[in-house]
């Protein structure tokens, strides 16, 4: 599927990152430090991505707490702690090439994109899909965005240094595995009830892959189905 792109353009009269927002950022970075994140370049690139941009103005004051909030379309933010694992499981260094599947609100994508990474991200939702292009230029950042089913990855832009999954995945979908490059990650949280155990698995070899279990967290699920039009 081609790349659409969204003409949708953001009111950047709410974009405010005062002293008060910032404030609570330290908080919520110190707060992810305790949670047992070490990647400090990670806690970077997070200290620049306000996260209230990404969520309804009522949610502002509770935008740095760690806490996952509804986005529209049935899909969440994910917990700044959640993403900052994610990012972390990585392990790349700037300019790699990184897949997301589920852009939902952008701010993992935005996360992604402040670590320098060439990053391409899929939606299945319009809604969310319309809304996170312009937010995400008007931050300066320009990933590649698609608006399609993300279950089968993105090849003609393969291989990836890494694919972060942002949605709980009943299986191991096996085209992701085999977009990746040698000593490539994918990071994907894998169950289908409300909670899911994250992997990692690590190619290593033309059909092999190492796998390492990070704990449990939750998201909503993986739909292999086509895009939504909602």
């Amino acid at each position: 599927m081609p790349l659409v792109r969204s003409r949708r353009v953001v009111d950047s009269s709410f974009m405010r990152d005062e002293y008060k927002h910032k404030g609570l950022r330290r908080q919520m970075l110190q707060e992810l430090r305790d949670l047992g994140v070490e990647n400090e370049s990670v806690l970077a690139a997070m200290d620049r991505v306000p996260r209230h941009f990404f969520l309804a103005s009522a949610f502002e004051q509770f935008a740095y707490q760690n806490t996952a909030f509804q986005i529209g379309a049935g899909q969440t933010i994910s917990k700044p702690h959640t993403v900052a694992r994610q990012t972390e499981l990585l392990q790349l260094d700037s300019g790699a090439k990184v897949l997301e599947i589920g852009t939902g609100s952008g701010y993992q994508c935005a996360v992604l994109c402040a670590m320098g990474y060439k990053v391409y991200s899929i939606e299945r939702q319009r809604l969310l899909f319309e809304k996170a292009g312009p937010l995400l230029k008007s931050m300066g950042f320009n990933p590649n965005l698609f608006y399609g089913d993300g279950y089968k990855g993105k090849a003609v832009f393969g291989p990836y240094d890494g694919i972060v999954v942002t949605c709980g995945a009943p299986e191991i979908p096996e085209a992701l595995l085999m977009q990746l490059a040698i000593g490539g990650r994918l990071i994907i949280p894998v169950g289908d009830g409300d909670t899911q155990r994250m992997f990692t698995f690590q190619r290593v070899g033309e059909k092999e892959f190492s796998r390492k279990e990070h704990g449990e967290f939750a998201f909503v699920p993986m739909l292999a189905s086509r895009a939504q039009d909602v």
